[in-house]
């Protein structure tokens, strides 16, 4: 398989740290791209990290060339604040990345978004993230990857009381979701990460979206 290059944003959150551990693994890569607010004080041979700022994107001159963009960014309505702050995190810079990936040659993007998600919903986060999908999958890529995970699991660097609570009503409860339940039952952040690995390899042309049941079956 030919070698292949990585730009990943959001790479220090709970699913895109786990996914750039899977990337500098996996042998399609030889060249993995950061892009953040911050380096993330790791050094391997094929890791480069670039520091940027999300609301000047369209004015840095030097974003990576890719063949994969990876998009794992993401914020919460309680930490972002208003809601425009969180739709400034999950739609603008998300947008943003995407153009400049586009802008640089990347044929694929895949992006992290949540089970739900829906243009025309009244609930302003399931709404938000469908905006977001319908607007990447205008862009000019060669295939569109979406995956919507429901409830995520695993350590975060941030502290989320209400989705703590969340977890522990619902891992208990997860062997019995099945049949069209199955799709809600909570997910770790390594098995999303493992499924975008496992997607970004096959490297479907057109636009798809992966539901968070077919998440689990795509990471074993």
């Amino acid at each position: 398989m030919a070698s292949r290059t990585a730009v990943i944003a959001g790479a220090s959150g709970l699913i895109g740290s786990h996914l750039l551990r899977r990337l500098l693994d996996a042998e399609a890569w030889d060249h993995i791209v950061t892009v953040g607010r911050r380096p993330l004080g790791l050094d391997y041979p094929k890791l480069e990290q670039r520091t940027l700022d999300f609301d000047r994107l369209s004015e840095t001159p030097d974003f990576p060339e890719a063949d994969d963009a990876f998009c794992c960014l993401g914020t919460t309505i309680k930490k972002a604040g208003p809601e425009e702050a969180f739709r400034r995190v999950d739609v603008d810079y998300v947008l943003a990345f995407a153009r400049a990936a586009a802008a640089q040659g990347a044929s694929q993007f895949l992006v992290v978004s949540a089970l739900g998600a829906n243009a025309g919903s009244r609930i302003f986060y399931n709404r938000t993230k469908g905006e977001m999908e319908d607007a990447v999958a205008l862009m000019p890529f060669e295939a569109v990857q979406i995956v919507r995970p429901a409830l995520l699991l695993g350590e975060r660097d941030e502290d989320r009381p209400g989705e703590r609570a969340s977890q522990r009503l619902l891992r208990p409860l997860a062997p019995l979701m099945l049949g069209p339940l199955k799709k809600y039952r909570p997910i770790e952040g390594d098995t999303v990460a493992a499924a975008l690995v496992a997607v970004a390899q096959v490297r479907q042309p057109g636009v798809h979206a992966y539901e968070s049941d077919e998440l689990q079956r795509l990471a074993t």
